[in-house]
């Protein structure tokens, strides 16, 4: 099969004006936000800044999977795999409407900073992505398996009665694993050990970070 985008310029235009939509905040979803038609939850105030910041969290973990996926689709080499890559970046946009929705629910904004983690991100996946499809890969695998962590630790944290964010988090978790099993069975390299440790030393830096802003 081939890509969609017959020319480079094509891939550079789509990409450029999907990074701006993801950085403004306009992301639209495929799917019905989950726990939608659940009743909504008598939080006290310290329990809805607390579901807003993890929440906050989440949407910055989905602006920087926007990004890597979009840098890792640009160059990847091979047209399945590249197609592998936008259809999860297209299910992570999903991810991106429901947390931004969720966060307005709870009287809550976006990162301000999501400008910083969506161009960081960018890099990294630039650089995953040259160093080979199988790598690259291996990097989607492990990304996803830290963010599927990451998202049990939430339900965990989550007040028990805010069933929409718990809702949310869960179908989120469920497609991480997903997205991580299909780089799998495409022909994943195994992360090094040293690399692991950076990413998840990264990821700790930009989660304490969205928390509070």
């Amino acid at each position: 099969m081939t890509s969609r985008f017959h020319h480079p310029l094509d891939r550079l235009i789509a990409d450029a004006d999907k990074a701006l939509r993801v950085i403004a905040g306009v992301a639209s979803a495929s799917r019905p936000t989950p726990g939608q038609f659940a009743p909504d939850a008598d939080l006290n105030e310290q329990e809805r800044r607390h579901a807003a910041g993890l929440m906050r969290v989440n949407h910055v973990g989905e602006v920087c999977a926007q990004a890597l996926y979009n840098a890792q689709a640009r160059f990847a080499r091979n047209d399945r795999i590249r197609q592998q890559f936008d259809h999860s970046s297209r299910e992570e946009e999903d991810h991106l409407a429901w947390t931004a929705q969720r966060l307005g629910e709870l009287g809550s904004h976006t990162s301000v900073l999501n400008p910083l983690f969506y161009a960081g991100s960018y890099a990294l996946g630039t650089v995953a992505a040259l160093l080979g499809d199988p790598k690259s890969l291996g990097f989607v695998v492990e990304t996803e398996r830290q963010v599927e962590a990451h998202l049990q630790s939430h339900l965990e944290k989550l007040p028990p009665q805010d069933v929409k964010s718990r809702a949310i988090v869960d179908q989120m978790r469920q497609d991480e694993i997903e997205h991580g099993a299909a780089a799998q069975a495409l022909g994943a390299a195994e992360v090094p050990a040293p690399v692991k440790a950076v990413m998840s030393a990264m990821g700790k830096v930009m989660t304490s970070t969205a928390y509070y802003v």
